[in-house]
């Protein structure tokens, strides 16, 4: 078995948080199951959908969706405060092409995301467990990142940023070594994709002088 990728940790909800929880959750959350999602089922319509693995507290997910309302998000994420921000944030701006999965993502990829059915793959500054004894549970690993490969169509691509420049070496190897995947950029790191936006997590990396590394691989 796959080592989990997150600790949960008992996070406060704010009181707003709280409610748009319970209110909307089964407006906008997609239960946990075996058997692969009918993406033009939920969302009524064919348009491209995203996968954003990790949103955090959804600010740059809703943003995304708000500024690209022809593409369809699917955000996991397993902390409850964080979803209750996002589906605050989608009834706030009137969202309807976001679906939050309150999952482990390794398991949603697997069990959820059916072959060729994705268009991309968004994660953007996952926890780099920087401990060489804690390096196994990196999300962006082997034999991981053939189910990502798996999960998206022709053309569909992988975009990946951390602050932490360890983790950026390490996700470049694993994912030059995945079947089915192409770097653009040769073997070395992308740049900055002018639509993405901002996260809470970049600004506190930034802030604490560390730089930016993006990858961006495409599904041959």
């Amino acid at each position: 078995m796959r080592p989990r990728s997150f600790v949960l940790r008992s996070g406060r909800m704010s009181a707003a948080q709280k409610r748009s929880y319970r209110a909307l959750y089964s407006r906008w959350c997609i239960p946990f199951g075996n058997g692969a999602l009918d993406f033009e089922k939920i969302f009524g319509n064919r348009n491209p959908v995203t996968a954003e693995i990790g949103f955090g507290m959804g600010e740059s997910t809703a943003l995304a969706a708000s500024e690209n309302p022809g593409v369809n998000y699917v955000g996991v994420e397993v902390y409850k405060a964080g979803i209750g921000k996002l589906l605050w944030e989608i009834d706030r701006r009137g969202l309807a092409n976001i679906r939050i999965i309150e999952h482990d993502a390794a398991e949603v990829v697997e069990h959820m995301i059916g072959a060729a059915s994705l268009d991309a793959f968004h994660i953007f500054f996952p926890d780099p467990w920087p401990k060489k004894r804690h390096h196994k549970r990196r999300l962006l690993a082997l034999p991981f990142t053939g189910l990502l490969a798996a999960g998206l169509k022709s053309g569909g691509y992988i975009s990946f940023a951390t602050d932490w420049e360890d983790y950026a070496v390490w996700a470049l190897g694993e994912l030059s070594r995945t079947a089915g995947l192409v770097n653009p950029y040769g073997e070395g790191f992308a740049p900055r994709p002018a639509w993405r936006p901002e996260t809470k997590f970049e600004r506190k990396g930034i802030a604490k002088g560390r730089q930016i590394r993006e990858l961006y691989f495409i599904r041959s």
